[in-house]
């Protein structure tokens, strides 16, 4: 994206900013703020992006995908795997925010270092996991997240102002969050620049990417991580706002982002047709009231019938899920709350 673009989007947060400054419950805002907790540590980035993983991996029941019934449409990766490799990659994300920490600002060189780390942490992946690649979407997706986050001095604000702010939209239809967004918007700014030292890259993704003319992991990185801002935050947190339990609020966001989202997976194992099914299924599902209600749970049980019929998993909005699940437990970090209060 072009520099200038990104300078737009600031002024448009700076002028945003600006106006709540001139509010009267400025001095309110102002109170809350200061009582919020530290920005997290390294450390407590890594966790809670390990922990993002595990708990996108749990979840139940997801269409096609691993989850604590079984493998879905996947032959090479189980619950347990998936979990072994979310662990393995919390030093990884421990030196992607450490590293974005100390550099402070998105650079070419700051991108190059990065993704150094995240060659090294799939590396790591692939021995703890016998050779599975479970997470390679999400060491891109997750840790440009993480490296945001570090860079970030305010880190996010509650969870609570996201429900506020998905009313204010952009005349682009952008959810207007400062907090989250500038997080995304670091992030998108490191993934702007090249990475100088890459190999040629042959994944499933980059194939179905360019056979398929889509924008896939890098375009949504680049972008500022739309389906996380404006799909998957507000799509969990409207559920919550219903009474709907976390489980059911969770599995309909994965929903909402599958409805939309171009998905590389679903292209690689199944070309359109399974990307179509994808969409449109996840749709019906939400039409019919969401996973929680009878409709709805008919309605996902279909989805998943016809996915595992075209041996097609949405992984790329699940690992989009992944990232909305790391933004609300800063959120909630915050807030002064236990980061992962759910227990579900």
């Amino acid at each position: 994206m072009a520099p200038a673009a990104w300078l737009k989007r600031a002024q448009v947060r700076s002028c945003a900013l600006e106006g709540e400054a001139q509010s009267p419950r400025a001095g309110a805002h102002a109170t809350r703020a200061d009582s919020r907790r530290a920005a997290p540590s390294d450390a407590q980035l890594a966790h809670y992006a390990s922990t993002a993983l595990i708990d996108e991996a749990q979840l139940t029941p997801k269409p096609a995908l691993v989850d604590q019934r079984g493998s879905g449409a996947h032959r090479d990766l189980d619950l347990a795997t998936m979990l072994c490799s979310a662990q393995a990659l919390e030093p990884t994300f421990a030196a992607l925010a450490r590293t974005a920490r100390r550099r402070g600002e998105p650079s070419a060189l700051l991108r190059t270092e990065l993704a150094q780390i995240g060659r090294a942490g799939e590396q790591d992946m692939l021995r703890a996991t016998g050779g599975s690649n479970a997470h390679r979407g999400a060491i891109w997706i997750v840790g440009l997240l993480v490296a945001g986050a570090a860079m970030d001095a305010c880190a996010v604000s509650p969870a609570s102002t996201f429900a506020a702010a998905s009313d204010r939209r952009s005349t682009a239809g952008h959810t207007e969050h400062p907090d989250a967004s500038q997080i995304c918007t670091r992030a998108a700014q490191v993934a702007c620049f090249p990475d100088r030292f890459a190999a040629p890259s042959d994944s499933h993704g980059e194939r179905a990417r360019q056979r398929y003319q889509v924008g896939g992991a890098r375009r949504e990185a680049q972008d500022g991580f739309p389906h996380v801002i404006d799909v998957g935050l507000p799509a969990l947190l409207a559920a919550r706002a219903k009474g709907i339990e976390e489980n059911a609020a969770r599995v309909d966001a994965l929903l909402a982002i599958m409805a939309s989202l171009d998905d590389t997976c679903l292209l690689h194992r199944a070309g359109l047709p399974g990307l179509h099914a994808g969409q449109h299924g996840a749709r019906r599902v939400l039409q019919a009231g969401g996973s929680s209600t009878p409709a709805g749970r008919a309605a996902l049980a279909a989805l998943e019938h016809e996915l595992l019929s075209l041996n097609a998993s949405p992984g790329g909005a699940a690992d989009l899920l992944a990232a909305t699940l790391f933004l609300d437990m800063l959120a909630h970090h915050r807030a002064g709350r236990s980061p992962d209060p759910w227990n579900i």
